[in-house]
């Protein structure tokens, strides 16, 4: 992880410059989860107790400049978590992923409290409520899901398959920031180079401070990283 300092007390710490690393959050029924290979797992202490998602944020607050709130009941039961998001927003800025099928609720999630609202090509139903919400408001964020560099899951009212044509649609609309999430494979590089040639482009993944030389390499603003060794250091002996 990397980290950077602040001039005064209290203060949110400056990014420092070239690719930030962003933490990502998962979020299911108040509980925190962690990536498994069946999906997302709740993360316990070794004495088997819950992490207090406050707690948490605590520690990530001071060092990084957004978190990746990934809303595990909207994205699999259309059901986002509207009161966390708006008592998280008081913690850090929230770019938050809840499965947005339709503008309303895009603009559900910015009202809650979150700086940004991820649509996302998996779950977004096409180009024309991409341009409604974006009509609506330009605080968002467009992801892609991806397999061996290849689209993964999207909704059919893309009409296409093709990670760029979709990326091109979101660009050409507006959308500044576009995140890419590979699935179950490493991130293809070349296609984050050419997705990182046409505006900001963050990466999903296990990115620490080793992995900057890669991503300004590829052009990419950051990448997102999961928990594990945050909430390792949260639960080792003191």
């Amino acid at each position: 992880m990397t980290s950077s300092t602040s001039s005064r007390p209290g203060e949110r710490a400056r990014p420092a410059p070239g690719p930030q690393l962003v933490p990502c959050l998962l979020l299911r029924k108040g509980n925190i989860c962690l990536p498994g290979p069946e999906g997302p797992v709740r993360a316990l202490r070794q004495s088997g107790g819950e992490f207090d998602v406050f707690d948490v944020l605590d520690r990530l607050s001071p060092t990084y400049p957004f978190l990746y709130f990934a809303d595990l009941d909207g994205l699999e039961e259309n059901d986002p978590q509207l009161e966390y998001i708006q008592e998280l927003s008081r913690e850090m800025p929230l770019w938050v992923d809840s499965g947005v099928r339709k503008s309303d609720q895009a603009i559900d999630v910015l009202v809650a409290g979150a700086q940004k609202a991820v649509l996302s090509s998996a779950y977004l139903r096409g180009p024309k409520e991409l341009r409604r919400t974006w009509k609506l408001s330009p605080e968002v964020v467009f992801e892609v899901e991806t397999v061996e560099g290849r689209l993964g899951k999207v909704d059919p009212g893309w009409e296409t398959v093709d990670p760029l044509e979709i990326i091109r649609i979101a660009r050409e609309v507006g959308v500044q920031s576009v995140v890419v999430s590979p699935r179950e494979t490493d991130p293809d590089w070349p296609l984050v180079s050419a997705i990182s040639a046409g505006g900001a482009t963050w990466v999903d993944g296990t990115f620490n401070s080793n992995d900057i030389p890669r991503l300004i390499t590829a052009g990419a603003a950051g990448g997102i990283f999961h928990l594990d060794s945050v909430l390792a250091s949260m639960d080792a002996p003191s």
